[in-house]
């Protein structure tokens, strides 16, 4: 036994520095191993050091690249872990290196997502939206949407009226997205208000200020975790008719369409909140309406505002490196604070209609819905697309957006054009600048 747990011992050095508190042996290692490796729970060294409140591990390691946005097996990522932990100096770094590492990956697309759009045809495009409940009151008060899309060249717009729909709040409005792919990057996305002719550029880059509202949101709010298990979806041919069954075909707009049944779609649901006192489950639900209102950006008589203090750390794990690297697969030690967890899943009945005839293939359209999925429903409706659906494009879909919501998105309008006026992808000239108008964005 022993000889086995010297051997996996050296299965993951760079872990084992990490849990061994040795700085000076990371140091070392850290420029010729694989900063990314996942042990047998799936953490990386990112997520032990945080875990463990190895504070100068966790600046080293971000220092030389570590990936922020990576989940352990079970399914938390460091960040989520920090939050856990409660050291607010060790959360804002972790923020601050996750937007530098999403501008950096989005920037490595750009010249292909723009090379795309080139060679693409311009066209214009509208999505109808149909948001629905179980819950019949909900239902009734739900909103609808027109989605109008025009392409051209390597710029796309879209005009809407649902400006945000979150929690079950939504704001309408009359708002153009502009993305221009030949801009620079500080120019190349900009949202429009069109009844308050105002317009705001889609900044790359955080201001100090609003790094720190977030954290104070992040520690005092729920750890979650929702996404759309597709391990086991299927998808059967929807059938029609009382005696003679027949596989449904319909025309959706102009395209005919072949329905599918899909079945096995689960949405899941977690959450922590180990790191909040009943005291804050009470005091900080004022404080998070203020923060996501964007009050904060005003100090209030001149005073920067109270930002919530680091927790203190949770009890000194007993566990040993040999003990926590022979540990299962899917059962990893108790390294932080005791969890406080709570998960649950819903099952969905949901269609999708295929058509072999509309003009845009899956992925041009993963190229367009790219460029607009800061809208949080429309990067919902980019995961839905990136399953293996059957052949043909997705005329028709249903898709869950919260776990009583689900969202209809009919493609009902598509036309190749060359007619397209270039003014569309330009601020009018009476529009003023407003750099808060979307403070999400």
């Amino acid at each position: 036994m022993p000889m086995i747990m010297a051997q996996e011992s050296e299965e993951y050095p760079l872990h084992r520095c990490i849990f061994q508190g040795d700085v000076k042996t990371l140091k070392i290692l850290i420029g010729t191993h694989d900063i990314a490796e996942k042990d047998k729970q799936g953490n990386t060294p990112l997520h032990l050091a945080v875990m463990l409140g190895r504070k100068a591990c966790v600046q080293l390691l971000l220092a030389h690249g570590a990936p922020v946005k990576v989940k352990n097996l079970a399914g938390w990522s460091p960040l989520a872990e920090s939050i856990s932990y409660g050291d607010r100096i060790t959360i804002s770094s972790l923020v601050r290196k996750l937007k530098q590492q999403a501008r950096e990956q989005m920037e490595e697309r750009r010249p292909n997502l723009v090379a795309a759009l080139h060679q693409m045809g311009d066209f214009y495009m509208e999505l109808k939206w149909d948001f629905q409940s179980w819950v019949p009151l909900v239902s009734r008060v739900l909103p609808s949407d027109i989605c109008k899309i025009h392409k051209s060249g390597a710029s796309i717009r879209m005009d809407t009226t649902l400006v945000d729909f979150n929690d079950m709040r939504w704001e309408r409005g009359d708002i153009s997205f502009i993305f221009n792919g030949d801009q620079k990057p500080s120019h190349s996305l900009t949202v429009l208000d069109n009844k308050a002719k105002l317009f705001q550029r889609v900044r790359y880059e955080e201001t100090e200020l609003e790094i720190e509202d977030e954290v104070d949101i992040l520690m005092s709010s729920d750890i979650m975790v929702a996404q759309m298990s597709t391990k086991s979806i299927t998808f059967s041919r929807a059938q029609t008719g009382w005696i003679f069954r027949e596989d449904k075909r319909e025309m959706v707009g102009a395209f005919h369409a072949d329905f599918y049944q899909i079945n096995g779609m689960v949405l899941e649901s977690r959450k922590r909140r180990e790191h909040l006192s009943e005291e804050d489950l009470q005091k900080n639900k004022a404080i998070m309406e203020s923060l996501t209102k964007g009050s904060s950006q005003g100090f209030k008589n001149g005073e920067p505002p109270v930002r919530r203090a680091s927790l203190n750390p949770p009890p000194k794990s007993n566990i040993t490196w040999d003990e926590y690297v022979v540990a299962p697969s899917g059962q990893c030690p108790l390294l932080g604070r005791n969890l406080v967890y709570k998960e649950s899943s819903k099952s969905f009945k949901a269609t999708v209609a295929m058509s072999p005839d509309f003009p845009l293939t899956v992925d041009m359209l993963l190229n367009v819905l790219e460029v607009i999925t800061p809208f949080k429903h429309l990067s919902k409706l980019r995961q839905f697309v990136l399953m293996k659906l059957p052949p043909g494009f997705p005329v028709k879909i249903d898709i869950p957006i919260l776990p009583t919501v689900t969202a209809k998105i009919t493609f009902q309008e598509f036309a190749f054009r060359n007619d397209i006026d270039p003014e569309l992808f330009q601020v009018p000239s009476d529009y003023f600048e407003d750099p808060m108008r979307f403070p999400d964005l």
